[in-house]
């Protein structure tokens, strides 16, 4: 699993529920998208970006998203979600996932996230903070440095 998710330094484990399952016996479409929301919060708690939203009321706002379906997740099953920014910019960021299900040992999905940073006090755009910054190149340096490694 590992092998599949090089490269995405933060792998959140989903167990698949019974009840996400439709009326043809896999995992509904929309529930990917939650799947992903998971994941991101999991990065977003790695970076302390919730911490932030309380101290200084500007955080995340989803403005983009898309799921890539490549194969059927079926009840019972675990999914590992990895969790990457592959893009950052003053006022937002880019993520990217890959879902990896332990049944099959394949990649079942992948998907991005284009996130805005926002300030709820004034109700505009506003920009990454330093600390956030360095929070989310310290968590990307994990992997070339796991890459690094490895090779």
């Amino acid at each position: 699993m590992k092998d599949l998710l090089k490269g995405y330094p933060v792998i959140t484990e989903i167990p698949v529920a019974w009840g996400e399952m439709d009326a043809l016996n896999h995992v509904n479409n929309v529930v990917y998208f939650r799947y992903l929301e998971t994941a991101r919060i999991e990065y977003f708690r790695e970076v302390a970006l919730m911490e932030e939203i309380q101290h200084t009321g500007i955080g995340p706002v989803l403005g983009e998203t898309s799921c890539r379906y490549k194969l059927p997740v079926t009840y019972p099953d675990t999914l590992y979600v990895g969790s990457r920014v592959s893009e950052l910019k003053e006022d937002r960021f880019t993520m990217e996932y890959e879902i990896v299900s332990k049944k099959l040992g394949a990649v079942t999905t992948s998907g991005t996230a284009k996130v805005v940073m926002f300030n709820f006090k004034t109700n505009k755009k506003a920009i990454l903070s330093p600390s956030l910054i360095e929070a989310i190149e310290g968590i990307e340096s994990r992997v070339s440095v796991e890459q690094v490694t490895v090779d």
